[in-house]
């Protein structure tokens, strides 16, 4: 990912990138998903600091806004910051207002599948902006295997993600590697998701090519359970 520059001549196409980015990916996401993003943007183009790349809106303040109650907003914050599509910078304590700032890094992973569907130019620039050098990925894939076990042998989900790792790395590496294996048998694939959006994504987009990674290695899929 290439440093960003969120102030200068070039500042507003960035913006107005992420917004289109999170907008789009939301609109393609679960209602639940579609509210907070909705939420967040209005947040962000009202009280974004840019130049801090933060922003720094009390509880009340953010609750008004959205025309809810406090709990709600701290448990949209929570659910936003679980996500990883904004980062605490500064805890909110003894009446301090907390920081927030947005994940760039995660918000580009977690939206790329919907890049094509703003345009060519678009696509091609979110990729330019925020895919890694092709070396950083083949690096990686030693992450995925344990040292007792080779990458190659059939039947584990370390052979999965290798062989996935080749046709599809950027799915690998910013999806797929963050799931916890936790058994297959006769047809039953068990899964850990590390959030509910997570989990809800991976079925809506990326599930036939990981079932299909699955059964090449491992077997027939009759059933894919999130735990």
């Amino acid at each position: 990912m290439k440093p960003l520059r969120l102030t200068g001549q070039e500042s507003g196409v960035l913006k107005y990138d992420v917004l289109t980015a999170l907008s789009v990916g939301a609109l393609n996401g679960s209602p639940t998903f579609q509210t907070s993003v909705m939420r967040l943007i209005a947040l962000v183009t009202a009280r974004y600091n840019w130049r801090k790349d933060e922003f720094c809106v009390g509880q009340r303040d953010m609750a008004r806004m959205w025309s809810v109650n406090e709990r709600t907003v701290k448990r949209e914050i929570k659910r936003l910051v679980e996500s990883g599509i904004i980062i605490c910078k500064r805890p909110g304590v003894r009446g301090r207002v907390g920081a927030y700032g947005l994940n760039y890094h995660k918000i580009s992973s977690l939206t790329q599948a919907v890049w094509p569907l703003v345009g060519p130019d678009f696509d091609r620039r979110m990729r330019e902006r925020y895919e890694q050098p092709e070396t950083v990925k083949v690096l990686q894939i030693s992450a995925y295997t344990q040292k007792d076990e080779l990458p190659t042998r059939p039947g584990t989900w370390q052979s999965v993600l290798v062989s996935l790792s080749t046709e599809h790395p950027n799915l690998v590496e910013a999806w797929l590697s963050q799931l916890e294996f936790l058994g297959f048998e006769r047809g039953h694939l068990r899964l850990k998701a590390p959030s509910s959006f997570f989990q809800h994504y991976l079925e809506t987009h990326h599930m036939a090519i990981l079932t299909g990674a699955v059964e090449r290695e491992m077997g027939p899929v009759d059933q894919v359970q999130f735990e």
